[in-house]
């Protein structure tokens, strides 16, 4: 008993210092974020501007453009590492990613019917776009529910993922023919956004983002237990009291709503809710209370990266986010997948 015990207080000590260390590089990876772009900003003037020194000119610069911007990543980054942990631990198949599951093609249909509505991606109006795509994502996770659901056995694991590939397919089909009826201006801008792209996001944006992330996660997070319980298979966690599709629809309609929230204003960033729980699993293993947190972290320090990455290296001409984590992702996915049996 006092050799288990021990065990998880090294298990938890361990998380809480992956933690801080990925907290730390984070702060870091920020930091130069803010230095980076046409204009240069030096690291310790970004720090005395954002404690209320510097000039007029670094502090429009870093609050009026670079630090929405890189809040929204912080926040998106999170939702995705996050909402990833959380599929991966219902369909017990370590490749569940909300992209691959078809979670972000409803979410991208979501923004695309938005935009058809309103036209408009700036302003008030924008605190509507996490709401749309919360319905796109809610429908993908209807039909991928309804398609992979066992009147005896209820949702099959192995039937969510080959359901949420075709349900991804005919979502973005129809996508595509929505953004094709947008006018030339919307469609460029639109289709940078589904990019990953989080140029030009503005504090409305971030604020739009916030509540989403910052009521869904501490929600999941006090699900550890469940979670827990599903990844040792449904009848295991029935006969310890779980229950289970009751548990499994809740958290799967949790990962929806972080992964379309995230979506909404970072874009469709693929392979980040894959890669963040497997780094995450690998630094503190997979007990659900400590593989939450450290994913979300990942996820921050992977999209603000992938970010400061492709707005650096590729001046004058920014590179989104997304394609940067794609160069990066997709490799990865196809080792997981010849490894995977």
């Amino acid at each position: 008993m006092r050799r288990s015990l021990g065990a998880g207080d090294t298990r938890t000590t361990k998380a809480w210092l992956v933690c801080f260390v990925l907290a730390g590089i984070s702060f870091a990876v920020l930091v130069l974020g803010l230095n980076t772009g046409t204009i240069r900003i030096p690291p310790l003037r970004v720090l005395d501007t954002l404690f209320g020194g510097g000039s007029g000119r670094d502090h429009m610069v870093l609050f009026e453009y670079r630090l929405p911007r890189m809040v929204v990543t912080v926040l998106a980054g999170a939702g995705l590492g996050a909402a990833g942990a959380v599929m991966q631990g219902l369909s017990r198949n370590a490749l569940a990613d909300p992209g691959v599951l078809g979670l972000h093609a409803g979410a991208a249909l979501g923004l695309v019917m938005y935009v058809s509505f309103f036209r408009d991606l700036e302003g008030s109006a924008a605190l509507f776009i996490p709401l749309f795509t919360f319905a796109g994502g809610v429908v993908a996770a209807v039909l991928i529910v309804m398609l992979s659901y066992s009147g005896s056995r209820g949702i099959v694991p192995v039937r969510l993922i080959l359901s949420g590939i075709g349900v991804a397919s005919g979502l973005s089909a129809i996508t595509l023919y929505w953004s094709l009826r947008l006018d030339e201006d919307t469609y460029a801008f639109t289709a940078r956004w589904l990019a990953g792209s989080v140029w030009g996001r503005d504090w409305i944006h971030a604020v739009a983002l916030l509540p989403w992330i910052v009521i869904v996660l501490p929600y999941v997070l006090s699900q550890t237990r469940s979670l827990n319980n599903l990844s040792l298979g449904d009848e295991t966690a029935a006969g310890i009291g779980t229950s289970v599709k009751r548990q499994r629809l809740i958290l799967l309609g949790a990962a929806v709503a972080l992964s379309s929230a995230s979506v909404s204003m970072a874009g469709g960033i693929g392979f980040i809710g894959l890669i963040a729980p497997h780094l995450a699993r690998r630094l503190v293993g997979p007990m659900y209370q400590h593989l939450l947190p450290v994913a979300a972290l990942v996820g921050v320090v992977i999209l603000v990266t992938a970010d400061t990455i492709g707005r650096s290296v590729f001046q004058p001409n920014a590179i989104p986010a997304g394609v940067v984590v794609a160069v990066v992702g997709a490799p990865y996915f196809l080792f997981l997948l010849s490894r995977t049996k």
